[in-house]
């Protein structure tokens, strides 16, 4: 049989099927799965033919004349059978909240998701794309956490499927807690060689017990203004309005006292009001007042970012801060 069919192993479905014997001058292969077994295509001596069958058993019919012109019918059995998919692999990318999704599996002739947002009752979703190509398809969603379910499909009966999460970040906005997952508090960054990162309240106790906050370093030395940003414009942020209040109240724990926290608002046209408060208390949670009452600021004035900088009298040294719980209020 094997001299016969050559079938594929990576669900294409394509068979080559090779007619054997002696004296013949040609074949006429019949490959069973047409109606009344009228898909055939004639094979001369040593050479091939192949076709594209689905998953399923056939009954392939040759026959074969000889150099006087006799005819020889002879069937074979043949069995098609798909593989599940292996290998699932997902990239995704965010404009807002729309994902654009490109999924591709070895050996998948399609690909079905369940965005993980509709429910027990959701309907598959069947993505655009090919047998040997990645598979494509968008989806809207609202902000928070999901389980994102891929089927690679064979053609056939077997399946495969992965899950991945899905965290769909809403607009980055006061207040700030460090704990609500579906806010992206990496969206800014750092300079001058200062460093920011999320980490665990490194003191859960007095004021401030809660699992996670931002801690600030200002290395060996960086720079006098190192320090961090957070940006808050639209459409990835709520601007800050100053009608809202011109007091922000912030946790802050540093294992020294008499350094300064400076927080600065900036409209992203040159106007960046300031502030300077010392710490003064060491290794326990404090909560500090950056009061802007005084500032000048216009009424309905709009901030598209806010910045920290620590102990603006020095070059780094090694210096850590943390920050939590940023609110504003009047």
């Amino acid at each position: 049989m094997n001299k016969i069919f050559d079938i594929s192993t990576n669900n294409s479905g394509n068979v080559k099927i090779t007619p054997i014997g002696e004296g013949i001058t040609k074949s006429t292969v019949l490959f069973g799965d047409g109606t009344g077994g009228s898909s055939s295509a004639d094979v001369l001596p040593g050479q091939s033919t192949s076709h594209t069958y689905p998953e399923g058993n056939y009954t392939v019919t040759i026959k074969t004349y000889s150099l006087s012109g006799e005819e020889t019918t002879t069937t074979y059995p043949l069995v098609v059978t798909f593989s599940a998919p292996t290998n699932i692999k997902l990239e995704q990318s965010f404009s807002g909240t729309t994902l654009s999704l490109s999924a591709t599996a070895d050996n998948a002739n399609g690909i079905q998701v369940l965005w993980g947002d509709g429910g027990a009752n959701e309907v598959p979703t069947t993505l655009t794309g090919s047998l040997g190509n990645p598979f494509t398809g968008m989806h809207n969603y609202a902000p928070g956490v999901y389980t994102l379910t891929v089927k690679a499909l064979s053609g056939g009966a077997a399946t495969s499927s992965k899950t991945f999460p899905i965290v769909v970040f809403g607009p980055f906005s006061l207040p700030v807690t460090y704990e609500n997952p579906i806010q992206n508090y990496n969206g800014g960054g750092s300079f001058g060689g200062a460093d920011v990162a999320v980490v665990d309240n490194p003191s859960k106790t007095g004021i401030n017990t809660s699992e996670k906050v931002w801690r600030i370093t200002k290395n060996v030395g960086a720079e006098v203004w190192a320090g961090t940003y957070t940006p808050l414009a639209s459409p990835n942020g709520v601007p800050i309005n100053i009608d809202n209040g011109s007091k922000f109240k912030i946790m802050v724990y540093s294992s020294e006292i008499g350094k300064s926290l400076h927080f600065q608002l900036e409209d992203g046209n040159g106007y960046t009001p300031g502030i300077d408060v010392p710490i003064t208390v060491a290794n326990q949670w404090q909560e500090l007042t950056f009061d802007f009452s005084a500032a000048g600021i216009p009424a309905g004035k709009i901030f598209n970012q806010y910045v920290f900088q620590y102990n603006l009298a020095a070059n780094g040294s090694g210096e850590i801060v943390y920050v939590d719980n940023i609110t504003q209020t009047k």
